[in-house]
């Protein structure tokens, strides 16, 4: 038999290196966060003093709500973001953003529910057919085609086929206007209840980042190849980054757009006072404000209420907006659209960084303090025949390409 010290040697060092594990650990801000995230009900502070973690136990579309934190400045002198919740089971949609003002505290940089409430419509059911629910909040990504598809619909009145270079696409016909002889089409892409196959975080110097990659395969059989998403949003004090790349690994050739839909509150609540810059000289003729589907005309918006293009913006007033702008100008390389709320002094930049990133689609109805402001590749209805042979936006694929979507948002004082 071994001597007493010799029998237990491998024991001791196996404790040494572990206690050195911990130690190191403990030191390093990346591995304490990442350590972190994925403790069920906790939410425990990195040692930088970012915090990351799920959220109460809380699942939404069958997988853990996210929520990343980054301790604010408890006396900023400019408006800092300090968290982002994200709910991987449904597309990763971008819920919820909230910010600290100088003087005033934190608020909702996005127009969303509480979790609870959000889980209760975010059920799969009638109102909530292929997701479509993930849509009327918070910050849904919108891919292989945000918008509104027609086309001709199935005798029992689930799906459409459209055309595109020859191929037949069929999809879901998920939405229609209020008006009782409205038209079924196709609306905002297909993974709005789609799990995320991977999540990672990472600890950044001032905040935190999150990927979720979707092995899309061919979105459920609606899509002629396969794609793989990789989605990353990033937290900052000064800036929420959100970047998509989808990648074409399948055998055939694909059409590919990517948008989002998030809805930026308007803090003060007062919708007439609020200003909107968008950098745009056409906006599509649509047939009316119920199907809002695109004549093919394009329309010059110099002297209509459609133009926001002045520097400082224009009041919101009593406009009811859901249009399709275009002709868009660049600032610094980025397409940027400025919401700013002047009785709150607060103001929000949204970039749109990616050259692919056509046009922008703007939904903000009289009676809502909220704007949406949805950066996309494509027109709505690209496959019309309506645009008579006009490039809509939508990208090409080959197998093996790639294409990536990025927007930044940054704040700013309404004085700036």
């Amino acid at each position: 038999m071994l001597p007493f010290a010799n029998r237990y040697r491998p024991l001791l060092y196996i404790s040494v290196a572990l206690a050195l594990a911990v130690c190191w650990r403990a030191s390093s801000p990346r591995h304490a966060l990442a350590a972190a995230v994925f403790v069920g009900s906790q939410t425990k502070a990195a040692p930088n003093g970012n915090e990351g973690g799920s959220v109460a136990g809380l699942k939404i579309g069958g997988q853990q709500v996210v929520e990343l934190k980054r301790r604010s400045n408890p006396n900023p002198s400019s408006p800092e973001f300090t968290s982002i919740t994200v709910l991987p089971g449904r597309g990763m949609n971008l819920f919820q953003i909230t910010a600290n003002l100088p003087g005033k505290g934190e608020i909702h940089v996005l127009a969303s529910p509480s979790l609870e409430e959000a889980d209760e419509m975010l059920n799969g059911g009638p109102d909530d057919v292929h997701g479509v629910k993930s849509f009327s909040f918070g910050g849904a990504f919108l891919v292989p085609y945000p918008n509104r598809i027609r086309g001709k619909l199935s005798p029992d009145g689930k799906t459409l086929t459209t055309q595109w270079h020859g191929k037949t696409l069929t999809l879901p016909a998920v939405w229609k206007g209020k008006n009782p002889h409205a038209e079924l089409h196709a609306i905002h892409g297909l993974i709005l209840d789609r799990k995320t196959d991977s999540l990672h975080v990472q600890t950044t110097p001032d905040g935190q980042t999150v990927t979720g990659v979707i092995h899309a395969g061919d979105f459920g059989g609606y899509w002629p190849s396969n794609t793989d998403l990789t989605i990353r949003i990033a937290l900052t004090g000064k800036e929420v980054e959100a970047t998509i790349t989808a990648r074409n690994v399948g055998s055939e050739v694909e059409p590919m757009s990517i948008g989002w839909h998030p809805y930026f509150a308007i803090p003060s609540g007062d919708r007439r006072q609020a200003r909107l810059h968008i950098p745009a000289s056409n906006l599509a003729q649509v047939n009316n404000y119920d199907d809002v589907f695109p004549t093919g005309e394009l329309l010059s918006v110099s002297g209509t209420k459609y133009d926001f293009r002045s520097p400082g913006g224009r009041p919101l007033d009593d406009i009811y907006l859901d249009d399709n702008f275009s002709d868009l100008s660049h600032t610094g390389g980025a397409v940027v659209v400025n919401l700013t709320d002047p009785a709150s002094d607060y103001g929000i930049h949204i970039e749109g960084l990616s050259p692919e990133i056509r046009t922008l689609q703007v939904y903000a109805p009289p009676d809502k303090a909220f704007a949406v402001v949805e950066d996309q590749f494509n027109f709505a209805d690209p496959f019309s025949n309506s645009w008579k042979g006009m490039d809509t936006g939508m990208v090409t694929l080959q197998p093996n390409q790639a294409v990536t979507w990025k927007v930044r948002l940054e704040l700013f004082t309404s004085g700036q």
